[in-house]
């Protein structure tokens, strides 16, 4: 299994960003897709999740700002980030399993927002 996230920066506050993850070697559609964080000095969270049946689910921090979709034909997740605020300054991981806690993840992109 892989999977290879793309699209981190530096951004400032306000701005957007938009991250992909590419995954190999799971049947994508069957498979529920999240993305965590993880800032300096803090516990990985979960941002936000997209099952397989499409039900989305977002912390509370990121409801109305980040949107999670994904494209079963390309085997690919996104996360479309808009009023970036520099809390949201962590690694983002792309994660992947049937069931939460996801056994599949990737090695991380870097998003840094500036004020």
């Amino acid at each position: 299994v892989q999977l290879v996230e793309s699209g981190g920066g530096l951004v400032q506050a306000g701005r957007s960003l938009r991250l992909s993850c590419a995954a190999s070697g799971i049947i994508f559609s069957k498979n529920s897709m999240g993305w965590y964080r993880q800032a300096p000095g803090k516990e990985r969270e979960l941002v936000a999740a997209i099952m397989s049946d499409g039900d989305t689910y977002y912390t509370a921090s990121v409801k109305g700002r980040f949107t999670i979709s994904r494209d079963n034909t390309k085997n690919t997740l996104h996360l479309q980030m808009n009023n970036l605020k520099p809390e949201d300054t962590a690694i983002y991981f792309c994660a992947a399993g049937t069931a939460i806690p996801f056994p599949f993840w990737g090695q991380g992109t870097q998003v840094t927002v500036s004020s």
